[in-house]
């Protein structure tokens, strides 16, 4: 089931602010080289990342503190526009607010990873978002054990990559346990997931990622293990 943008009076401020300043600035030649570096997968406007998010502080310049309802439109609304520096604005806007997000809020995020579905977003999305609710709610995790198992491989890198923050504070026995659940997976996208997934949490306990890494190396891929290792 697809969700709708719930009613927010915020959303009806910041989107008008934002289409009109971003869409000010949008640039056709680098619009297109960024298209094309993104192998397409959205259109752009073609606003440099720095240029971007100055012009995201005029937009939100004096409004309120958002809710979880505004979070969500807000979200929500930008993810349905088709230029891809809208979805970056709401992955900001994110991660900049995922502490006023409850547990309710894991059903947004899974949307927004399923929507014009890429690294650039994906990965920002499951190491901020929906990590951020997981430490929050340890619960969740075990919807995360339903996301590892999921056919489409952007939920399943999301649940391997929720982890990345999280340090001393990581399960390691399920990072452990869903690495090996997509060992075998053929995609390259999985095999990185997995790989740096490991490489990261090899900050908090090498000891660990390189004892796991040699139990497993058999059944991990190449590519998970040379991240994985890699700084080792």
């Amino acid at each position: 089931m697809t969700l709708a943008p719930p009613p927010s009076a915020l959303a009806d401020t910041v989107l008008p602010r934002l289409t009109a300043v971003y869409g000010a600035a949008a640039d056709h030649a680098r619009a297109q080289e960024a298209a094309a570096y993104m192998k397409g997968v959205a259109p752009f406007l073609g606003i440099p990342t720095p240029e971007r998010r100055a012009l995201s502080r005029t937009v939100l310049e004096g409004t309120a503190r958002p809710d979880e309802t505004d979070c969500a439109a807000i979200a929500l609304r930008c993810f349905a526009l088709p230029e891809r520096e809208y979805h970056y604005f709401a992955v900001d806007y994110l991660r900049r607010h995922i502490t006023r997000c409850t547990s309710g809020f894991l059903p947004v995020a899974h949307q927004l990873v399923r929507t014009v579905s890429w690294w650039d977003t994906v990965d920002a999305l499951a190491s901020h978002v929906v990590g951020g609710l997981v430490h929050a709610d340890r619960a969740l995790a075990r919807r995360m054990d339903d996301w590892i198992d999921d056919e489409d491989l952007w939920v399943a890198r999301t649940a391997l990559l929720h982890q990345l923050r999280f340090k001393d504070d990581t399960d390691t026995e399920r990072l452990f346990a869903y690495c090996l659940r997509r060992a075998e997976d053929a995609d390259f996208f999985l095999r990185k997931a997995i790989g740096w997934s490991l490489r990261e949490y090899a900050k908090t306990d090498p000891d660990a990622v390189r004892a796991f890494v040699t139990a497993h190396r058999t059944r991990l891929s190449p590519l998970s293990v040379r991240e994985a290792l890699k700084n080792l």
